[in-house]
């Protein structure tokens, strides 16, 4: 069942954090248009909200709608931020970027940069000398350019690999012109040089996953239907969204997509603040192949394509199941026009087994409570990869977050029948997939209890005095200052970190707190010399926390595309400011190290990475006490399942 956006939302005025809406979008553009971005050359790169400070939102004052435009002049190649008042229709902002200062590309941009390739009459001789000549099967495609030393002159840069179809359903992935790379770009619309690094041939084995290709679809598997009678648990009311004690805002960005709002727990009658935003706010993907095309493939998702552009419209009994919820993303086009990305945001509930039982054996009794979930999700595609993002809500507190991985391998060539260390051979005529490292980086601006906050490094250590040689106990560290806070996990040690409270005591006089399980904590196998290392410092430690700053959006800088490195996480912390007691974020850097498998081909069984952070100390007890008793449901007559034959 899918409720739409009407079903379970009261009507009323925007929220200050809600995303802004289509005729804001267009509001914003308008001005532009009419005043300092009136020229044709101009594109937008994102519309949206600009948020509340949160000494604004605290207060409880009403502040102006206002809208974050970032903007690229076609002809200069200069790049602008502009901030609209929205309540007023006045520009209170315009700053001009830099030459060489690159924002993300725009979706439009990868489709403009395909058809140009291919009216180029350098790209078609060099596509037809590789047995490529209908044009239409060619499949160019865009990556990001990075910065590998060389200068780019102020360009906007796109690196194009190029794929092919042997016939229209074809899978390309299956069909790389390998050491073939066309560069473009994309303020003058040429290509600018081919790269091209030796003949390979073009690998003609298919890799095809479509129903047509696999044969008859196996009758083994019986439907699974989700129902709730009465409905799901969780109340909406516009962007606001209330099941059992948890209570949040859902927002959405182009840049991260899901955002979550004001995260807040009930506990005995008091909503207990958790964490102010939490989003997914960077990805970087480094190929360990060293061959000339493959070593330059490490694109950053969210800082260089706008991931949250990328979501997909979500579809029910496809990508979700059960009593759905869905939100509408809404993003603008690169010529400013509002685009909506329907149901891009799908949320539900699922069963997660048991959530407590014991059974005593001297009365003959059992206590049993089931769990549950609550998903918020949303989907994106870049390319080859598809990428499912999930926060998880349980109703004892916790919080989990999860990346699903699957789609399809950026694949390689070469020489038929050969092998390569740095990949897996996919198939005997030449094609292999590298290996490579999917590294994603979450910001958690915590608030808990309040915005006062600190962390500690918690280590289980074993006593030198250790007369049973059994015996060992936990540390907690306390992390001072931002240059302190820089952190690896080390399963060795069982490491996690805690996010405490000071001044909010638990019954036993202890600060509150959370901890962050460092699960998939991986950082980057790249050496801490080589260019993606430079531009990604965030991924070489998985644990940063820095003193909050509205402007510290985004670990790797504002603007990594094309960036030569260092802004971000190791530019701020290098102010390396106190975060004892302070108005702290914290950033959690975890991932794939994806060696290739053969049943990874031709398309990828999802794979999942992701992390955790549970109560320790935050509530007195188990808060899950008064959860009601689940009818057993395997006798004719329904009893509790306390009741034992």
């Amino acid at each position: 069942m899918t409720l739409n956006s009407e079903a379970r939302t009261s009507v009323g005025v925007a929220h200050p954090l809600d995303p802004l809406s289509r005729e804001e979008i267009s509001q914003a553009v308008s001005i532009l248009n009419e005043s300092l971005a009136a020229e044709d050359s101009f594109r937008f790169v994102s519309v949206e909200l600009r948020e509340p400070s949160k000494a604004t939102l605290r207060s409880g004052a009403v502040s102006a709608r206002e809208a974050d435009v970032v903007l690229i002049d076609r002809a200069t190649g200069l790049a602008y931020e502009a901030v609209i008042d929205l309540d007023s229709g006045i520009v209170t902002r315009w700053r001009e970027l830099g030459l060489g200062v690159q924002p993300p590309i725009m979706l439009d941009e990868f489709e403009e940069c395909e058809v140009n390739c291919k009216r180029d009459p350098r790209v078609v001789e060099v596509l037809a000398g590789r047995g490529m000549t209908d044009l239409d099967l060619v499949c160019i495609e865009p990556w990001s350019a990075g910065y590998f030393g060389e200068d780019a002159e102020g360009r906007r840069l796109m690196r194009c690999l190029v794929f092919t179809r042997l016939d229209p359903d074809d899978n390309p992935y299956a069909h790389p012109a390998e050491n073939l790379v066309l560069i473009y770009d994309l303020n003058s619309g040429k290509v600018v040089e081919i790269e091209d690094n030796g003949f390979v041939a073009v690998p003609r084995a298919t890799g095809n996953y479509l129903p047509q290709h696999v044969g008859p679809a196996r009758t083994d598997i019986k439907p699974i239907e989700i129902s709730q009678p009465e409905g799901p648990s969780f109340i909406v009311t516009g962007n606001h969204v209330q099941w059992g004690n948890w209570s949040f805002r859902v927002g959405f960005t182009p840049r991260e997509g899901l955002v979550l709002h004001q995260m807040k727990f009930r506990d005995k009658g008091q909503d207990r603040s958790v964490i102010n935003r939490a989003s997914l706010v960077e990805m970087v993907v480094p190929y360990g192949d060293p061959s000339p095309v493959q070593a330059k493939k490490n694109a950053f998702d969210a800082g260089e394509y706008n991931i949250g552009v990328m979501a997909n419209s979500l579809k029910l009994g496809c990508d979700c199941l059960g009593e759905i919820q869905y939100f509408d993303g809404i993003v603008a086009d690169s010529h400013g026009n509002p685009m909506t990305i329907k149901n891009a945001i799908c949320m539900h509930e699922e069963d997660d087994s048991i959530m407590w039982k014991h059974f005593d054996f001297r009365n003959n009794s059992a206590e049993v409570r089931r769990s549950r979930k609550l998903v918020i999700s949303f989907i994106a595609t870049v390319a080859n990869y598809e990428y499912g993002f999930y926060w998880h809500l349980y109703l004892d507190g916790t919080i989990e977050f999860l990346v699903k991985a699957t789609g399809i391998l950026s694949t390689a060539g070469q020489p038929a029948g050969e092998k390569n260390k740095y990949g897996q051979t996919l198939n005997n005529d030449g094609l292999y997939a590298p290996i490579h490292q999917h590294i994603f980086n979450v910001r958690m601006d915590f608030e808990l209890d309040g915005p006062h906050n600190a962390v500690y490094e918690v280590d289980t250590e074993i006593p030198t005095d250790n007369p049973t040689l059994s015996a060992f106990y936990t540390v907690d560290r306390l992390l001072e200052t931002e240059q302190q806070a820089i952190r690896k996990a080390d399963s060795s040690k069982h490491r996690f970190w805690k996010i405490v409270n000071h001044n909010s005591r638990n019954l036993v006089d202890e600060p509150v707190a959370y901890r962050l399980m460092p699960t998939d904590a991986i950082t980057l196998a790249a050496h801490d010399d080589s260019y993606v290392s430079q531009r990604a410092q965030f991924a070489r430690n998985n644990l940063w926390v820095t003193a909050y700053d509205r402007t510290e959006r985004f670990p790797a800088g504002e603007y990594p595309n094309q960036s030569t490195g260092g802004d971000g996480l190791p530019a701020w912390t290098a102010a390396n400011r106190n975060i004892t007691d302070e108005d702290l974020v914290v950033w959690y850097t975890f991932g794939m190290h994806h060696v290739v498998r053969l049943e990874d081909w031709p398309v990828m069984p999802r794979q999942h990475v992701g992390f955790m952070l549970q109560p320790h100390g935050f509530f007195d007890q188990n808060p899950t006490l008064d959860l009601p008793r689940t009818e057993a449901r395997e006798q004719e007559t329904p009893t509790h399942c306390c009741k034992r034959d």
